[in-house]
């Protein structure tokens, strides 16, 4: 009996420890997207597209020789549980790298946290600029590559001469708009011909706001909407103006949160003509992104389903990541930090996305017109791809900070006049 009892506790033994041995033996990657609340009609794709990249990986014979593993929480659009999760994936999951967030203010709540742990954080949407830290890697758009040129085409190929700028009311939209609003001012337009309007995640009520956009727009000047409405609010913003006859020929709305995976879900048809600027769209007629459709077509196994901008953000993330620590011979990410500065990796809409001393990527500026079928037609797009900028050139207190992780400068918010960081640096 006693022999059977030290034969059955020398197995266990040596099977638990093959068990850790082998989780030991794989790299955990942390997907850190919402899959509930008013965000999960956005990030639930992010979160999708990210396991088809690992799966594709590990097909390839995974990374430093190990299986890549994911870890997906959910952080159900609550952005102080953003933080929580976002510990839990550093410090109990031990994850060597983590691709999330959507919203600005779910990005900020999870910034304490990466630097504290000294994280790595790869955030594939676009935002309001004014950051960059060492522990974050920002692959969607800066306001230079997305919001200024959709302001230069409703301007200069649209006649706009009157804005409404409507958002959601957080980070993003607020200082997105501050840029906005001076941008415009500086360019000539009255105060009195910009409007701003702000409402809380997950809006339904539009009726009156419509009818007030309707109003403004009555003046006799071109009125144009620049939208900043995030999530799932952005079904009855759009039904609420097809309702009250609100045409894109009459006050088009240029969305910077609205792709192809929030369009799938309403009646296109009455939204016609209506924009987006984006640096992706999944009508993009290249080899690469035929191919990229594919593989998530056979990976999701849905020929109808979409991809969109941030799913490419991360697809280039994700590749950049796979290159640096190829490059460091390491996960550490310290190590990752130092190797992935100045890497490129092919985009999806035929150029290259090369990573920048300030933590942003070069991308292509691409404005596209609401089909139908729910798609974009590419009406304008810059000639080559344009360098993000942290810091914006149009607020007094941006115009003499830029950012650049590399020595001697290493610093998020380094002052070109005082030639000192005003933030964490080195």
């Amino acid at each position: 009996m006693f022999r059977k009892t030290a034969l059955l506790l020398l197995f266990c033994g040596l099977f638990s420890g093959g068990a850790a041995y082998a989780a030991a033996e794989t790299i955990k990657v942390g997907i850190l997207h919402s899959l509930s609340g008013t965000m999960a009609i956005s990030e639930t794709t992010l979160k999708d597209v990210m396991l088809m990249l690992v799966e594709e990986q590990n097909k390839k014979g995974g990374l430093l020789g190990k299986k890549l593993e994911a870890v997906v929480v959910d952080p159900a659009s609550d952005w102080p549980l953003f933080a929580e999760r976002a510990r839990e994936l550093l410090t109990q999951r031990k994850v060597a790298a983590v691709f999330g967030c959507w919203t600005s203010v779910s990005r900020k709540s999870v910034l304490p946290v990466f630097e504290g742990e000294n994280g790595l954080l790869f955030y594939p949407v676009q935002y309001e600029g004014e950051e960059s830290s060492k522990n974050v890697i920002y692959t969607g758009a800066a306001p230079n590559q997305q919001a200024i040129p959709a302001v230069d085409y409703l301007m200069k190929d649209l006649g706009a001469k009157r804005f409404v700028l409507a958002g959601t009311d957080y980070v993003f939209p607020r200082t997105a708009n501050k840029i906005l609003e001076a941008y415009l001012l500086g360019k000539g337009v009255d105060k009195s011909d910009i409007m701003i309007n702000y409402t809380p995640f997950g809006y339904s009520d539009w009726q009156s706001i419509i009818a007030e956009i309707k109003k403004f727009g009555a003046a006799g000047k071109k009125t144009a909407i620049i939208s900043t409405i995030n999530g799932d609010a952005n079904v009855p913003f759009y039904k609420e103006l097809a309702n009250q006859g609100v045409t894109a020929s009459a006050i088009p709305v240029m969305a910077f949160s609205v792709g192809e995976e929030e369009l799938s879900g309403i009646d296109t048809k009455p939204l016609v003509g209506h924009l987006a600027a984006w640096n992706y769209f999944m009508s993009v007629d290249t080899p690469e992104n035929a191919e990229f459709i594919k593989k998530w077509h056979a990976f999701i196994r849905d020929q109808k389903r979409v991809t969109n901008d941030p799913m490419e953000a991360h697809y280039i993330g994700f590749n950049l990541w796979v290159k640096a620590v190829e490059k460091a011979k390491s996960t550490a990410v310290d190590e990752v930090l130092k190797a992935i500065v100045g890497l490129s990796v092919p985009n999806l809409t035929g150029g290259v996305a090369t990573l920048l001393p300030n933590h942003h990527l070069t991308k292509p500026v691409l404005i596209g017109e609401i089909q139908a079928d729910g798609q974009f037609q590419v009406v304008w797009e810059t000639p080559k791809e344009v360098p993000g900028d942290a810091w914006s050139d149009y607020l007094p207190e941006s115009k003499a900070l830029e950012a650049d992780w590399t020595d001697p400068i290493n610093c998020g918010n380094y002052n070109t006049v005082t030639k000192k960081c005003g933030g964490a640096g080195k």
